[in-house]
């Protein structure tokens, strides 16, 4: 969508943007060498849902209406979920991966450990019972 910057990382930023108290949203995009225009195209693509579509913004209203803010909050809450479960699921596999690692660790240790067994050899003729 705009070069040097991630889905993720517009996403943020306007979020934040449209977080900020009236007065100081000027000042905070030209701290960041925003245009307005380039806002503007951000916050539609988001609020329109083109953004996670990969499409480009057309032209429109450029107010957001409260069941888009409710559609929006809701995609972020999911967000946050999955991606709670997914670190979960990683923890999960770093433990896992963590006690196989151990266990293949004690198995070479006890077969290090295991004494040699000595050769077994043919039976000679003497050794055998003898039958009467």
């Amino acid at each position: 969508m705009s070069a040097g910057y991630t889905d993720d990382e517009i996403r943020d930023l306007v979020f934040e943007y449209v977080g900020l108290a009236h007065g100081q949203k000027e000042l905070w995009m030209q701290e960041r060498g925003f245009s307005r225009e380039r806002m503007s195209r951000w916050r539609k693509a988001i609020f329109d849902g083109d953004l996670d579509r990969g499409l480009i913004p057309r032209e429109g209203s450029s107010m957001t209406s409260p069941s888009q803010w409710r559609k929006i909050s809701h995609h972020r809450e999911q967000r946050e979920a999955e991606n709670q479960a997914l670190r979960a699921r990683v923890r999960e596999l770093e433990a896992t991966n963590e006690a196989l690692g151990k266990a293949i660790g004690l198995l070479h240790q006890i077969n290090e450990r295991e004494p040699d067994t000595p050769k077994t050899t043919k039976p000679n003729s003497s050794s055998k019972p003898k039958m009467s």
